[in-house]
């Protein structure tokens, strides 16, 4: 499922990386299950969901 940034946020471990509001997450590749979750919801550092799935 792809996934949106709804939040801007620096991600910790993604070297730094600054995703913004828009951009798809992550940059490439597959997400880990466990971080996928973690920006979901809001159990993360910001303490609010930070992405969200879009449809196909």
């Amino acid at each position: 499922m792809p996934y949106i940034v709804i939040k801007d946020f620096k991600d910790l471990e993604d070297k730094n990386h600054i995703y913004r509001a828009g951009d798809k997450y992550p940059r490439s590749g597959r997400g880990k299950k466990e971080r996928l979750e973690e920006l979901l919801s809001s159990d993360n550092l910001r303490g609010e969901p930070l992405i969200e799935e879009v449809g196909d």
